[in-house]
Order: C-alpha cells, then sequence, then structure tokens
C-alpha cells in the first residue's frame, strides 16, 4: 500500500517527514526514505527496513532543506530490492523526486512507449519509476525555456492522467520550482492535505492520511479530489486545479477494513466510525444466523478488528473479552512478504491468556482473511488455550479475486475463499464456524458514515475494476510472471477462467 508525505515549510523539514513516516509505518514496513530540495539540490536517503533503522544521524543531517517528500514502502511482488526503495529521481527537466502509492495497470505499456517514443530509460521493475519518466516527460513537454509556471505543471499532470492507467497518489518535488501532489481520476488511493500557520508563514502537508497531519501539528484542510493535482511553488504560494476529464470517487474499501489507521478520516469518512458500523452489521448477521446462548464471548483479533468487535459484542448483549495480547514490535503480518515468515509471525505477534478461552464457545472477530495463514493458526491458539468451540467471523467479505491497485493479494492460489465454499473454508481454518460479511453491508458501512461515498473500489470482494482496464488476459499474465519471475509469458499462453464479474465502472 505504501505511505507518502510531502512537506513545505519555512524551517528544515528532515524531522518533520521522519516524525510524519514514524505514522504511516503501518502502511509500509519493508522500506523507507526521504529527499529534500535546498537551493534548486536534492539530499536523498532510503534504504530497506523500518523507518528507525532507516535513518540514523548522520543520514538526517545530510537530508537539508525547508522542502521533502517521503515514503515507506510496502512490499509487493517483486519489489524487495534495494534499488526499488522510494522517493525516485530523474534529472531532467529541472531534477523530479517522485514517491508513489499504488499500482499502474499499464505499466508494461508504458514501459515501452517510453523507450520507443520518449527516449526514457527505466532501471528497476518498479512502476513507480515509469510513472516518474511519464511526469518527467510530460512537463518538459509543457515547459516553456527556463520557466516553469503552475498552468504548465497542471497541464503535464493532465496528460499524465490521459497516458496512465491504475492507482496512484503522487507526491513529487521539482527542483526549485515547489512541491506537486495529485491522486489518480478514481480517487482509489488516499491523499489529503493540511496547513500550519507560522510567525514566518504558512507550511503545507500532503500525506496518504490524516492522522499524519494532526500527529504532526497540521490542520487538516480537506482530501484531494480524483483527478485534483495541488502545486505549492516556490515561494509558498498554493495553487490547485482539476486536471482529469471525467473524475468519479471511488475509495478502496480495503482501507477501511484493515489498512488505514482508526483515527484517520478518508474521504470525509473516520475510519474508526465505519469499522463500528462493520460491526453493527456483522451484529445483525449473526443474531439470524446463531441461537440464544451459542456465543460465550466475543474476542477482537488485535488490533484492526477490535472497533468492530466491541460493537458486535454491544449489540448482541455478549460479554467483550480481550484474549489475544499483542507484542507490538512485529510487523503486520498481512505485510510480510511469504507464507512461512508470516505463519511464525503469528505465534511471534499474539499470545493467548488461556483463562479467558477454557471451557468457553468463543466468537473470534478479525477485519478480514486473506490468505487464511493467519487465520488457522489463530483458531489453533485458541483450542489449544482451552476453547471449547471456536466461531471465527470475518468483518469483511470473502476476498474472491485479484487485487491489481496496490494490495499485494494478486493470484487465487493465495486466496483461501477463491473456489471454496463458507463450509470448506470453515474446514480449512479448523473453526468450528464461519461467518462472513455481506458485501451490501461493507458498502453500507462506509456510507452510513459519510453518504456522499456511493461506489468504491472493491474489486478483491466483487470483481469490478473499476478502472475499467482489467481482463482476464491481464490477470492471467500477472499470475504467470508472479509465479515465473524471470520468463515472459509465452505468446500462445492459454487464458484460465477467472469467472470475473463484468469489468466495469460502477
Amino acid at each position: 500500500m505504501c505511505g507518502i508525505v510531502g512537506v513545505v515549510s519555512h524551517q528544515p523539514v528532515n524531522q518533520v517527514l521522519y516524525d510524519a513516516l514514524l505514522l504511516l509505518q503501518h502502511r509500509g514496513q519493508d522500506a523507507a526514505g526521504i529527499a529534500t530540495n535546498h537551493s534548486s539540490m536534492f539530499s536523498m536517503h532510503k534504504a530497506n527496513g523500518l523507518v528507525r533503522d532507516v535513518f540514523r544521524t548522520r543520514n538526517m543531517r545530510s537530508l537539508q532543506g525547508n522542502s521533502g517528500i517521503g515514503h515507506c514502502r510496502y512490499p509487493t511482488a517483486g519489489s524487495s530490492s534495494e534499488e526499488e526503495a522510494q522517493p525516485f529521481y530523474v534529472n531532467a527537466p529541472f531534477g523530479i523526486t517522485l514517491a508513489h502509492n499504488g499500482n499502474l495497470t499499464n505499466q508494461e505499456e508504458l514501459k515501452q512507449a517510453l523507450f520507443k517514443n520518449d527516449r526514457r530509460h527505466i532501471n528497476t521493475d518498479s512502476d513507480s519509476e515509469v510513472l516518474l519518466n511519464v511526469l518527467a516527460h510530460e512537463i518538459q513537454e509543457a515547459a516553456t525555456g527556463y520557466t516553469l509556471d503552475p498552468d504548465a505543471v497542471f497541464k503535464a499532470v493532465a496528460m499524465v492522467h490521459r497516458r496512465v492507467r491504475g492507482a496512484y497518489a503522487v507526491v513529487a518535488q521539482i527542483a526549485g520550482h515547489g512541491l506537486l501532489a495529485f491522486r489518480d481520476p478514481f480517487g482509489i488511493r488516499p491523499l489529503c492535505i493540511g496547513v500550519n500557520e507560522t510567525d514566518d508563514g504558512v507550511e503545507y502537508m500532503v500525506a496518504s492520511e490524516s492522522v499524519a497531519l494532526e500527529g504532526i501539528g497540521f490542520r487538516f484542510m480537506r482530501d484531494i479530489a480524483p483527478g485534483e493535482a495541488v502545486f505549492i511553488d516556490s515561494d509558498g504560494a498554493l495553487h490547485q486545479r482539476q486536471c482529469a476529464d471525467n473524475p468519479s470517487l471511488n475509495p478502496c474499501a480495503f482501507e477501511y477494513v484493515y489498512l488505514a489507521r482508526p483515527d484517520s478520516i478518508l474521504d470525509g469518512a473516520s475510519v474508526y466510525a465505519t469499522r463500528l458500523k462493520m460491526g453493527e452489521y456483522l451484529a445483525e448477521k449473526i443474531r439470524k444466523e446463531f441461537s440464544s446462548g451459542e456465543i460465550d464471548v466475543v474476542m477482537p483479533i488485535p488490533d484492526s478488528s477490535r472497533p468492530a468487535a466491541i460493537q458486535l459484542a454491544l449489540k448482541l448483549g455478549i460479554e467483550y473479552r480481550e484474549g489475544f495480547i499483542k507484542n507490538r514490535y512485529i510487523g503486520r503480518t498481512f505485510l510480510m512478504p511469504g507464507q512461512a515468515i508470516r505463519s511464525k509471525s503469528v505465534r511471534q505477534k499474539l499470545n493467548a491468556i488461556a483463562d479467558e478461552f477454557k471451557g468457553k464457545n468463543v466468537l473470534l472477530v478479525d477485519d478480514s482473511i486473506v490468505r487464511g495463514t493467519t487465520s488457522r493458526e489463530i483458531v489453533q491458539m485458541a483450542r489449544e488455550a482451552g476453547a471449547k468451540n471456536v466461531i471465527f467471523a470475518s468483518a469483511a467479505p470473502p476476498v474472491l479475486f485479484p487485487n491489481v491497485y496496490g494490495i499485494d493479494m494478486p493470484t487465487r492460489g493465495e486466496l483461501i475463499a477463491y473456489g471454496r465454499s463458507n463450509e470448506e473454508i470453515c474446514r480449512e481454518i479448523t473453526a468450528d464456524k464461519l461467518v462472513y460479511q455481506d458485501i451490501d453491508a461493507l458498502k453500507r458501512s462506509i456510507s452510513d458514515v459519510n453518504p456522499a461515498l456511493t461506489n468504491f473500489e472493491a474489486s478483491c470482494f466483487d470483481g469490478i475494476y473499476v478502472t475499467g482496464d482489467i481482463s482476464q488476459a491481464y490477470l492471467d499474465r500477472l499470475e504467470f510472471a508472479r509465479h515465473n519471475p524471470k520468463n515472459a509469458p509465452p505468446e500462445d499462453a492459454v487464458t484460465t477462467q477467472l469467472h470475473l464479474k463484468p469489468v466495469t465502472a460502477e
């Protein structure tokens, strides 16, 4: 998923960027980087690892300047190389650094066009480097001479929107000219802007989530609209413009389920409030499917599911207890690359309190079930702690389809719900019973909090890809590339049936 941040200040921004990345660490634990701008020169440091491990005092001292951008990377398949840590840099035109959250669905097509038509070389497998070069080319085409005004910047972003497909929230610096931020025309990935009035003048920050702004002391202004670009020039003046032809807001539903922090507000909806609503709707379904006395206690799987579990227990009138204690120094297992690492980390991350389980019919509530690895381990831990029966509830619907917009669940083989009934999934995770949230209830959970949100990017649940460019052949190539990273797919490869729903925009 990744976290991005950009700051324009009257003071050095290295510490502000570092602190903001700590607040966004939940969005990516694979790599981190900061690039600052000082007197038309860039300083940059990036490496694999957590924010606290990547930056040492000597690194921070080298990051001079009153504006800069930062990034913490969430690992997707094939992106563990340190060369793919962000921000990325290109020296022409002017010099540009860029950090990106999302995934481009026409990356290969763009890469070929950049080489053949724009004479630009891409040195990594990262789609973020592709996006940077597309932006750089369009800025070069829009600029006149040695100057770059906001109109030229917005013209370049408009051309990026026409060329690029997929999900992207971007922060970029143009050396000596200013800081640019923009969001894809479907508004899939989140991006917001905040302001801080000081004695020296106005400062601006853009970030993936509002919690990064508020934690640093900036006042939340608003979410950046789908297709919109904001440009803060070298004088600190804010310029903003809609740069897409037909923008529409389709925020990623999985942000509200799991990825975002509960204290963030995304597109006008409190993440915490949406998770409470998920608990309410799940309680309604459980009330219909279970008889009174069948559940003794409700327990969350820390931490993302806690609001849903609390509200569920309240609505059902069942005792809520904390049965698992979380080691906060272990990373989020969904974000960890590799099944073996995830499975081992579950036991390191959670420990059961035996007295809370012994002889009880326990309802465990998790935010979602993706691969099933974590769920199976947790059910077994509950049984080992003495639970009489283990009922498992997911605050999200079954994850049935690959995600192509930046979440690392691209193949069917990794999705426990694909091709299985609820009963079969229940047996796989070794639970006694299993309950999933309904897709309509999930969407209502978000719309109830902000009625202006009516459309969502929920492809991993419903198979509808809002960008309208995802076919079965595309997903087959993605799956082939994931399992054969060193080889290109054969021209006559047989298309596998994925049973996708119609590929249309909501």
